[in-house]
C-alpha cells in the first residue's frame, strides 16, 4: 500500500502538532519528528528507548536546503550532496542555529540528508522543515524495512504510520564526516565507499579523527532476539548441527557458496548471491528467524566489498555483546 495524498496532509499535520509520525525512506523507516521541537525529539528517544547522547539524523526535503541547517557547507559536502542526494548518504557537518541540542545529541555537529523515497519527499515538501528521524524501532533492535515491522514493534507509541511500502535499499544510510578537509565514513551503508571514491577522486577514510558519534555506533546494534553467531562461510553446517544438539532452535543463513551443503536447522535462509538484494532483505531475514522461535542464528560474513561492507557491520553489531 502506498500513501495517499490526504496520509500526506494528516502526516505533516501530525509533525506540526509535536507529534510523531513513522516515514517511509529507501533505507529503512524512521521514527519521525519536528527537527525543532525540543519536546517532540525528546519524545522520539523516549518512545525508543534511545540513549539521549545519540543524535539523530535531520531529513531535508532538498539539496538546496543544507544551508539553514548548517553552519558552513565545505565544497567537498557540496559535491557529495550533488551527487548523492536524494540518497542513502548522510552528511555530518558543524550544526546551524535551527538545529537544536536535543537532536545532536549535545553535540556541535548535527547529521543531514535527503531521502530518495517520493513519499518521504512529498511529506518534507508538505512539512515545510526537517525532520529528525531515527530508525522506527527499540533501540539495538532491528530496523523496520515495512510499515508492518513499525506496528508490531512501536503500536501505539507512534501517532501515525505512513505506509509507503518496503524499502528498497534495506540498510540505513552511510555518514560521512565531512567537517573537514578529509571526509571519512563514519557508518557504512546504503552508497559505498567504492561509490564515495569515485566521485571524491580519492581514497575515503573509515572512522573520525574528531571521534563524533553518530547513529549505529553502539558494540550491540541491529539485533533480532535470537543470539547471532558468525562462522566461517565453511563452518556453517558443523555449528549449527552443534548448537542444534545443544538443545537451541538454530536459524541459519545460508551463503550461495554452501547452498547445496545439507544443514541442520531449525531454519535456513538462502542469502541471495546479489548484495543488493541481500542488503534489501536482510533485517527481514533476521525478523523471520526470531519469528520462527530460532533463539540461535549463525551466519557469516560477506566479501567486503561494495554493499558487503554495510552488511558486515550490521551482522558483527548484531552479533555483539548485549
Amino acid at each position: 500500500m502506498m500513501a495517499r495524498t490526504s496520509d500526506i496532509g494528516r502526516a505533516a499535520g501530525i509533525l506540526r502538532a509535536g507529534g510523531l509520525v513513522a516515514v517511509p525512506t529507501e533505507t529503512v523507516y524512521g521514527l519521525g519528528a519536528n527537527a525543532e521541537d525540543p519536546a517532540a525529539v525528546a519524545r522520539v528517544f523516549q518512545v525508543k528507548g534511545r540513549p539521549p547522547t545519540h543524535p539523530l539524523i535531520v531529513h531535508l526535503a532538498a539539496a538546496e536546503q543544507l544551508g539553514d541547517w548548517v553552519a558552513d557547507v565545505p565544497d567537498t559536502a557540496l559535491a557529495l550532496a550533488g551527487h548523492f542526494w536524494p540518497g542513502p548518504l548522510t552528511l555530518v557537518l558543524r550544526r546551524g542555529r535551527r538545529v537544536p541540542l536535543e537532536a545532536t545529541g549535545g553535540l556541535e555537529t548535527v547529521a543531514v540528508r535527503v531521502p530518495a523515497h517520493p513519499v518521504a519527499l512529498e511529506l518534507l515538501s508538505a512539512f515545510g522543515g526537517g525532520v529528525a528521524a531515527p530508525s522506527a524501532n527499540r533501540f539495538g533492535s532491528v530496523s523496520p524495512t515495512t510499515a508492518d515491522h513499525v506496528r508490531a514493534e512501536l503500536g501505539d507509541a507512534v501517532d501515525f504510520v505512513l505506509d509507503g511500502g518496503p524499502c528498497d535499499v534495506g540498510v540505513e544510510s552511510t555518514i560521512v564526516d565531512a567537517t573537514g578537509g578529509t571526509p571519512s565514513i563514519l557508518r557504512p551503508g546504503g552508497v559505498t565507499p567504492e561509490d564515495l571514491e569515485a566521485v571524491l577522486g580519492r581514497p575515503v577514510a573509515a572512522g573520525s579523527p574528531n571521534h563524533i558519534r553518530v547513529p549505529g555506533q553502539h558494540p550491540s546494534h541491529y539485533a533480532p532476539r535470537a543470539r547471532v553467531v558468525l562462522v566461517d562461510p565453511l563452518e556453517i553446517a558443523t555449528e549449527a548441527q552443534a548448537a542444534q544438539e545443544r538443545g537451541h532452535r538454530v536459524g541459519v543463513f545460508l551463503p550461495p557458496a554452501c547452498a547445496d551443503v545439507p544443514v541442520k536447522a531449525h531454519a535456513v535462509v538462502t542469502v541471495p548471491e546479489s548484495m543488493a538484494d541481500y542488503a534489501r532483505g536482510l533485517y527481514g531475514f533476521l525478523r523471520e528467524l526470531d519469528q520462527l522461535g530460532c533463539d540461535l542464528i549463525v551466519a557469516s560474513l560477506p566479501v567486503e566489498q561494495g554493499l558487503g561492507v554495510a552488511i558486515a557491520n550490521r551482522l558483527r553489531r548484531a552479533a555483539g555483546p548485549r
